[in-house]
């Protein structure tokens, strides 16, 4: 009908779509807080079993090696966009704290909505690690595809502009990566991530 907005393709019959997990952290996160992070994030959600096909965050963050590691022991890319791109997306838990150490008040809601595409919703908003000892020093948030009731994939209320996402830099953490398009950039990292960096003393959100 003239004037409804393009619907994709839904997944197939009996799958549930892919998910995007936004986070955000300190420096010198362990791999297994964030990896611990987003395993309660989807349980807590009721998406244990749906897919993640990536990990988003703010470019500033890109190399930090616990998340890193987080991607590629969840065998997924890890997705880096710029803090001003992430400032420009509509969130409910916006940080003070967050714009003024790198520049974007959400990373966590705000990256994974970004990540998921054009008319994205957030499945669950920000929720901070649970470290054994010490404070918490990830954050992380689930966006993913609006999907009606007939299975096609539309837009969402909140969060991710209608028009393209800015290109985001992809940090490859897994040998069989998934296949991207040409308007990204690939590093190869070949090094394996340490758990623990020296200690940072800001949390990003």
């Amino acid at each position: 009908m003239a004037g409804e907005p393009a619907r994709a393709p839904g997944p197939p019959p009996g799958e549930p779509a892919p998910l995007v997990v936004g986070v955000g952290a300190s420096r010198g996160v362990a791999v297994s807080e964030v990896v611990e992070l987003v395993e309660a994030a989807l349980a807590a959600a009721g998406c244990a079993d749906r897919p993640v096909r990536a990990l988003a965050t703010v470019t500033a963050k890109s190399s930090e090696p616990g998340l890193i590691g987080a991607a590629r022991r969840l065998g997924v890319p890890l997705r880096a966009f710029p803090a001003t791109a992430l400032a420009a997306v509509r969130v409910p838990d916006p940080s003070a704290a967050a714009a003024a150490a790198v520049g974007t008040p959400s990373v966590a809601e705000a990256a994974a909505l970004l990540a998921a595409g054009p008319g994205a919703q957030l499945i669950a908003g920000k929720r901070k690690s649970v470290p054994r000892v010490g404070p918490a020093r990830a954050t992380c948030a689930l966006a993913g595809p609006a999907v009606t009731d007939n299975g096609a994939l539309t837009a969402g209320r909140e969060g991710a502009p209608a028009g393209s996402s800015p290109a985001a830099d992809i940090v490859m953490t897994s040998p069989n990566p998934p296949r991207r398009g040409p308007d990204r950039r690939t590093a190869v990292i070949g090094d394996t991530a340490p758990e623990r960096e020296p200690t940072g003393t800001k949390e990003t959100q």
